[in-house]
C-alpha cells in the first residue's frame, strides 16, 4: 500500500488584497485569461484598505457575539469571526493541516478526492508588529545551534514568509491578548486552506466565488482550533454537473500547537527503516555544511522510569490511540482494531506494553465535541471508493521528526485487491478459497493484515522491501516454519501472500505477520534511553544494536524504489527469484484451468472469469519482474566505517545465468498452458495473448536495457570476463532459446522480431534519463547512465547482428510460408540497421 507523501513549496506568490477588507494574504500568481474572462483571481491592485485603528473591547465584541474558549477565544458575531490571540501564543509554531470535509461524487485527483485526505501541511507562527498581526511560514530545511556563529547568518538566509496579514481590531479585556477579524482570510482564496493546484487544474477553476462560500464552524480547544469551511470555485469542468458552472468542496483547517520545547530527535542510520527529514545543519563541528536526518516517531515515555530501567514492561505516560472512523461498516471494526493492537508486541520490545491500541470512536451522545477532522485524534478513515488500496500517512513536527497524528486512508474496495491476490497466490494450496467469495472471517483476517501493515507506516516505517529475502524458498513450504515465522520478518515489506507452498506440504499460515524485524524496528526507533543523553550520544549506542545484529537478514533492511538489488522486490518471497517463481508458476497452473469453476455464480456473466484470468497472468509477468533483477543485479548493503566488507557487490556469474536459463525454459519457450481456449472463449476478443506477447517482449527489452547493460560492462571492467557476466554471454544465452532451431510459432516469430528491434535501439538512442535526475541519483535507484555511442555496446551489437545476418539468411530459404517470409524480413531489417543509407 501506497504511503501518500506531499511535497509543499512556498513559491510564486505574490500579495494580494481584497477591497474593503482588512485582510491581506499571499495567493498564487494568476494566469492570464481571455478577454472579458474571469481570471483566478483577478489581477487588478486592490485600493489599500482604509485604518480605522483599535477600538474599545466592548465596541468590537458586543454582547451579541457568542465566545468559546480554547487555544484562542473565538467570537462569532452574525457572519463575522473573531480570533483573541493570547500573548502567550505570539510566535509560538503551530501545525496547520488542511483536509477534504466533504466532496462532490466523482472527484479524480490521486488522494485528494474523499472527505479526510490530506490537502496541505504547514507550520505558522503568528507574529505582531505594531498594529498588525501577521501570519508567517517558516522553513526548517536550514539550521544552527542559537549559540553558535553561524546563527544569524543562517537566520539571514532563511525568511519566513508572510501568508496573511491582519488589523488588531481590539486588545482583550485585560490587555493580554489581542483581537483579529478572521473572517475574510477563512472565507478566501487561499490555497493553503483550499483547493490545490491540482484540483483547480483538473477541473479548469477560473475564480473563487466568496457569494458561495461561508465559515460554517469554528470550534477551539485547549491545544488547537478546527475551521470547517464550504468554498465554491467557478469551473469550467465539474465532477459531476459542468451546467452549474462551479465545483462545491467542504474544508477542515487544524491548528495544532506545536510543543514549546521540542523533544529530543532520534537521528536517522540507512541501515534501520525508518520515515525522516534532513536539514542541512550549519552549527555543528564539521568542515563542510552537514545534512542531519531525523527519524519520526511519536513520543513515548514510561510512566515509571525506574520500572522501565529495572526491565520491566511500562505503559507509556502517553499512548497511541487510533479511532475508526464512524462511517466504517460495524463488521469490519474490530479487524481494523486487532489489526492496530497487532503492534502491542513489538513496542513491548522496547520496553513498553498498552502502547498502542484502536478504539471506535465515540458517538456524539458519548462525546459531542469528538470529530474526525479534528488534529487531537489518530483516525482510520474509510472511505467510499471503488479504488482497490489503503495508505497510512502521519503528520509530524518538523523540527524534531515527532508524530503527532495519523488519518488513515482506508478505501472500501481493498476487498476486490485482496480477494484476487489470495485466490491467484493460494488457491492451489487452499482450498477455503476456492470461490467467488469469502467469508467474512476470511475477509476481516486479511483486513486484519492490511490494517498493521498501514498502522507501520504510521508509525514511522517504510516498506522493508529487503525482509523477504531473510527466508530460504524451501522453508516457506515447512509448515512448522510458517506457522512460526509467516512469509517474512517484516509485515513491512510487499510479501503478499506464500505462492510457494505447494499442495500437500500442509502449510496454512499463508500470510505476513508482525515480524523478528518489525520488533527490532520498533525497539530500535521507540526504546526509552535513560541518562539524559543527547540524540548524537544516543546514536552511539543504537550504532552497537545495529552492528550486534549486523549479518542477520531476519534485521536487514532494504529501501523501496531501486531495482539494483533483487533482494529488494515488491510482492517477491524467497532468497533465490528463479526457484520462487517456477513454484509461483506450478501452482498458477493448476489455478487456472479451474478458475471457471471456481468463480461460479449462478445468474451471472464472465467478468469474475475474466478477472481472475487477467489476474493470472499478471502474477506470472510479477515472476518475471522478479527474476529480471538478477542480471545485472548488485547486492546493495549499507555500513559504517567499522564494518567489513562491500557495500555493493555485483551478483556471481552463475546466479545470473541461472535467470536467464529460467527465462529460456519459463518465458521464452512459449508458456502454452497460459493459453486455455475453454476458458478464454468466455470473454477473450482478442487481447490476452496479445498480453502474453507483451511480457515476453518487455521483459526481453528490459534484459537489454542500456542501464542493464551498463552494469554487465562495469562488472567486467572491476571483475573481469572469468567472474563477470558479460554481454556476449548473455546474447549467446538468450539466442539458444529465442532462435532456437525449427519452426518459430507466432509467438516465438513475435519476440525475434522484438529482439532485433532492441538491437536496433542500441545502435541508434542514447539511454535516456528521466529529467532533473542527477546522474548519481539515477544510478542509485538502477537507472545507471551510460553514454552508448562512445561505449563497447554497439560495437558488440553490431557482432550480433551480423551474426544473425547470418541465420536469418540461411533458415529464408526452407521452411512454409510464413516461416520463409518472417526469416525474409528479419533479414532485411538486419541489413537496414547494419546500414541504413542503402
Amino acid at each position: 500500500m501506497k504511503r501518500n507523501i506531499k511535497v509543499l513549496a512556498f513559491a510564486g506568490i505574490v500579495a494580494f488584497g481584497m477591497a474593503g477588507t482588512n485582510t491581506v494574504y499571499a495567493q498564487k500568481k494568476p494566469a492570464k485569461g481571455k478577454a472579458g474572462a474571469p481570471t483566478t483571481p483577478s489581477a487588478a491592485p486592490a485600493a489599500a484598505p482604509k485604518k480605522e485603528g483599535i477600538k474599545p473591547f466592548s465596541e468590537v465584541i458586543t454582547s451579541k457575539a457568542k465566545a468559546t474558549n480554547g487555544l484562542f477565544k473565538t467570537y462569532r458575531l452574525e457572519d463575522k469571526w473573531y480570533f483573541e490571540i493570547p500573548d502567550s501564543i505570539i510566535s509560538r509554531e503551530m501545525l496547520v493541516v488542511t483536509r477534504l470535509a466533504k466532496v462532490p461524487a466523482g472527484v479524480k485527483v490521486g488522494n485528494q478526492q474523499y472527505g479526510g485526505e490530506q490537502l496541505n501541511e504547514q507550520v505558522w507562527k503568528w507574529e505582531r508588529r505594531g498594529k498588525q498581526i501577521y501570519i508567517r511560514v517558516p522553513s526548517y530545511s536550514t539550521k544552527a545551534d542559537p549559540n553558535s556563529d553561524m546563527y544569524q547568518s543562517v537566520q539571514n538566509s532563511n525568511l519566513a514568509q508572510i501568508l496573511a496579514s491582519f488589523d488588531i481590531k481590539a486588545y482583550n479585556k485585560d490587555t493580554t491578548g489581542v483581537v483579529i477579524d478572521v473572517t475574510d482570510f477563512y472565507n478566501g482564496d487561499v490555497m493553503a486552506i483550499g483547493a490545490t493546484d491540482q484540483i483547480r487544474k483538473a477541473y479548469k477553476v477560473t475564480m473563487y466565488d466568496a457569494a458561495r462560500s461561508y465559515i460554517d464552524t469554528v470550534k477551539t480547544f485547549p491545544i488547537n482550533v478546527e475551521v470547517k469551511t464550504a468554498k465554491t470555485y467557478r469551473a469550467a469542468e465539474s465532477p459531476t454537473d459542468n451546467s452549474n458552472g462551479a465545483v462545491t468542496f467542504e474544508f477542515n483547517t487544524s491548528m495544532l500547537l506545536l510543543p514549546k520545547i521540542p523533544v529530543k530527535a532520534r537521528i536517522m542510520d540507512s541501515r534501520v527503516g525508518f520515515f525522516g527529514q534532513s536539514q542541512t545543519d550549519y552549527g555543528t563541528d564539521a568542515q563542510k555544511a552537514e545534512r542531519t536526518a531525523y527519524i519520526h516517531r511519536w513520543n513515548l515515555v514510561p510512566k515509571d522510569t525506574n520500572a522501565y530501567k529495572r526491565g520491566e514492561l511500562v505503559e507509556p505516560v502517553k499512548p497511541i490511540v487510533i479511532y475508526i472512523d464512524p462511517a466504517t461498516p460495524k463488521k469490519w471494526v474490530p479487524y481494523l482494531i486487532q489489526g492496530i493492537n497487532d503492534w502491542q508486541v513489538a513496542f513491548e520490545s522496547a520496553g513498553f506494553k498498552n502502547a498502542i491500541y484502536g478504539k471506535e470512536a465515540p458517538t456524539p451522545q458519548q462525546d459531542p465535541e469528538f470529530s474526525v477532522e479534528d488534529s487531537r485524534y489518530s483516525v482510520v478513515r474509510y472511505f467510499a471508493s471503488d479504488i482497490a488500496n489503503a495508505y497510512g500517512p502521519h503528520i509530524s513536527d518538523p523540527r524534531t521528526g515527532q508524530i503527532l497524528e495519523t488519518h488513515i486512508g482506508w478505501y472500501h474496495n481493498v476487498m476486490s485487491l485482496l480477494r484476487n491476490w489470495v485466490f491467484v497466490q493460494t488457491a492451489a494450496t487452499d482450498p477455503t478459497v476456492r470461490k467467488p467469495k469469502f467469508t467474512d472471517e476470511q475477509m476481516g483476517e486479511l483486513i486484519r493484515f492490511v490494517s498493521s501493515h498501514e498502522i507501520g507506516h504510521t508509525l514511522g516505517l517504510p516498506h522493508n522491501f529487503g525482509s523477504s529475502y531473510a527466508y530460504p524458498v524451501d522453508s516457506l513450504r515447512s509448515k512448522s516454519f510458517t506457522d512460526k515465522h509467516g512469509t517474512a520478518p517484516s509485515i513491512m515489506d510487499y510479501a503478499r501472500f506464500n505462492y510457494i507452498a505447494q499442495p500437500g506440504d500442509g502449510v496454512t499460515k499463508l500470510h505476513p505477520q508482525i515480524g523478528e524485524y518489525d520488533k527490532w524496528a520498533v525497539k530500535w526507533g521507540y526504546s526509552w534511553i535513560p541518562g539524559n543523553k543527547t540524540a548524537e550520544q544516543e546514536k552511539e549506542i543504537l550504532n552497537q544494536w545495529v552492528l550486534k545484529n549486523a549479518g542477520n537478514p531476519a534485521y536487514f533492511y532494504g529501501r523501496q524504489g531501486t531495482t539494483l538489488d533483487p533482494r529488494l522486490q515488491s510482492e517477491d518471497l524467497g532468497d533465490n527469484a528463479m526457484k520462487a517463481s517456477a513454484y509461483g508458476i506450478a501452482n498458477l497452473k493448476r489455478i487456472l484451468p479451474n478458475v471457471e469453476k471456481w468463480t461460479f455464480q449462478k445468474g451471472k456473466d464472465y467478468s469474475d472469469l475474466k478477472e481472475i484470468y487477467t489476474e493470472i497472468v499478471s502474477q506470472y509477468n510479477r515472476y518475471m519482474g522478479h527474476v529480471t533483477t538478477n542480471v545485472g543485479g548488485l547486492s546493495e548493503n549499507f555500513k559504517t566505517y567499522e564494518q567489513a566488507g562491500p557495500v555493493y557487490a555485483y551478483l556471481p556469474k552463475a546466479k545470473q545465468k541461472e535467470a536467464i536459463a529460467f527465462f529460456n525454459q519459463q518465458l521464452f519457450t512459449t508458456p502454452l498452458w497460459l493459453i486455455n481456449n475453454q476458458e478464454l472463449s468466455k470473454f477473450d476478443n482478442g487481447v490476452l495473448l496479445n498480453r502474453i506477447k507483451s511480457v515476453q517482449t518487455n521483459t526481453l527489452g528490459n534484459l537489454l536495457s542500456p542501464s542493464r547493460i551498463a552494469r554487465l560492462l562495469d562488472n567486467e571492467v572491476k571483475n573481469g570476463s572469468a567472474s563477470a557476466y558479460t554481454l556476449p554471454e548473455l546474447f549467446r544465452d538468450l539466442k539458444t532459446t529465442v532462435f532456437a532451431a525449427g519452426r518459430a510459432d507466432a509467438f516465438k516469430r513475435n519476440l525475434q522480431r522484438a529482439y532485433v528491434d532492441r538491437l536496433a535501439d542500441l545502435m541508434t538512442k542514447e539511454n535516456e534519463m528521466p529529467p532533473g535526475f542527477p546522474a548519481e541519483y539515477a544510478a542509485s535507484y538502477g537507472l545507471t547512465p551510460i553514454n552508448v555511442g562512445l561505449s563497447d555496446i554497439r560495437p558488440l551489437v553490431r557482432a550480433e547482428l551480423k551474426t544473425l545476418l547470418a541465420t536469418t539468411k540461411a533458415r529464408a530459404v526452407a521452411g512454409d510460408a510464413i516461416t520463409k517470409a518472417h526469416y525474409e524480413d528479419l533479414n532485411i531489417r538486419i541489413k537496414d540497421i547494419l546500414d541504413p543509407k542503402k
